[in-house]
């Protein structure tokens, strides 16, 4: 089945001290659209504003770290990438990756 691009991101509880003048380290293992990443900086930033960004993730896609770059702007951050793949499938599995291992370990695709 083919997927239509919309991907559904929502975040539940978070509680943070003030990030206001701290780096912050966001890690995530697979960096495939980065929208779950700016969503959880959006999240975060309601407890300060960061001097630093630090994003890690062990596999990423060009279209999600293109996507970081276009929509982190007022923070300066910095990529710690493991390896950069191709690119996205049309169910922004990243390619060619570890396939939807991280869908995988929290159960089915909806």
């Amino acid at each position: 089945e083919k997927s239509d691009g919309n991907i559904q991101i929502h975040l539940g509880y978070q509680a943070s001290p003030s990030l206001e003048g701290k780096t912050i380290i966001i890690a995530d293992p697979m960096l495939a659209t980065g929208k779950s990443i700016i969503k959880t900086i959006d999240t975060i930033l309601t407890n300060g504003t960061p001097k630093m960004i630090h994003i890690a993730a062990a596999f990423a896609a060009p279209e999600g770290i293109e996507y970081i770059q276009n929509n982190l702007k007022e923070i300066p951050f910095a990529f710690w990438l493991g390896t950069v793949d191709e690119k996205l499938n049309h169910l922004s599995y990243i390619v060619p990756g570890l396939g939807d291992a991280g869908d995988l370990a929290f159960g089915p695709k909806l």
